[in-house]
């Protein structure tokens, strides 16, 4: 499913604009609760299944990592549950201050994840090519070369191990020469896929001024309207935040702010414009269904 990466590109970024730019910045734990199950929840509608053990695999470790590591060095806090062998106090705020920074940064990760797969740089090159073409470009490269240079080190890794040539096989001394051997054959395929880009972007002229450029997107209605809601959504979020509705306090004790209706609205503008392409993806299938079921 994935009919949100069909809508225009200036949807597309608005709502990562919008959903990571707060993620990094509302540390209530009801905005860190919906955030981080938005997130997953869109990262499994993209990539199936096989995401929720990926995600789980590295969102456990980073939340319980931080959350014992936090309490070590940060003792600000007035609820001491104990004291550390070094008599400096355990609190309540720190760990619960830890398990909050970790869920952002699981959450923020979850929807890089997600901008990856919905943003191409395609998408990218077309929103921002005319105004800085070469800063788009790299961008674009550099967004795009992780997952190309593990796909690469995928296919360099089964090679050398038909040939026993693996990191897996020989003695230590062995296995760290082939290991600085598929180093030396990534860091070749690197700098070769460089060049290769730079001559053919120059080779169709990219950067002159006046060069036009073909594409396959078009601003319609339905695009209209989601942008106009996600607008709608993350200005009204950004003034309940910027008003003190979504403060919460962590030291020296914690204090959320006072709930009231306007406050309550934020927040569930807030989770609207967060699962806004979940929303799409389901209203498409049950489109489908019903298309199908009426045939």
């Amino acid at each position: 499913m994935n009919e949100f990466k069909t809508y225009h590109p200036i949807v597309n970024f608005v709502y990562f604009v919008f959903v990571i730019g707060l993620s990094c910045f509302l540390m209530h734990p009801v905005c860190l609760c919906t955030s981080l199950i938005a997130g997953f929840s869109y990262s499994v509608m993209l990539k199936g299944k096989k995401a929720i053990r990926t995600n789980l695999l590295y969102m456990l470790p980073i939340i319980f990592v931080t959350a014992l590591l936090n309490p070590m060095f940060n003792h600000e806090g007035i609820t001491v549950l104990t004291y550390l062998p070094d008599n400096n106090p355990l609190t309540l705020e720190s760990i619960v201050y830890g398990i909050g920074a970790a869920m952002m940064l699981v959450s923020v990760i979850c929807h890089f994840s997600c901008y990856h797969e919905v943003m191409t740089s395609d998408k990218f090159i077309y929103l921002f090519g005319k105004l800085i073409p070469s800063m788009s470009l790299i961008l674009s490269m550099t967004l795009r070369f992780v997952p190309r240079f593990k796909a690469q080190l995928k296919v360099v890794s089964n090679a050398q191990r038909t040939m026993g040539r693996d990191v897996s096989n020989g003695s230590i001394l062995q296995r760290a020469r082939h290991g600085l051997n598929i180093l030396s054959i990534m860091t070749t395929w690197s700098l070769e896929n460089a060049i290769d880009t730079a001559d053919s972007m120059k080779s169709r002229g990219y950067g002159i001024p006046g060069r036009t450029a073909f594409s396959i997107y078009t601003f319609d209605k339905r695009d209209q309207k989601a942008l106009i809601c996600i607008l709608l959504l993350g200005i009204y979020t950004v003034a309940g935040s910027l008003t003190g509705e979504m403060n919460f306090r962590f030291f020296p004790s914690m204090e959320a702010a006072n709930i009231t209706a306007y406050g309550i609205s934020v927040f569930v503008a807030y989770l609207l414009l967060c699962i806004s392409p979940v929303i799409i993806e389901i209203r498409e299938v049950r489109r489908w269904k019903n298309f199908r079921s009426n045939r």
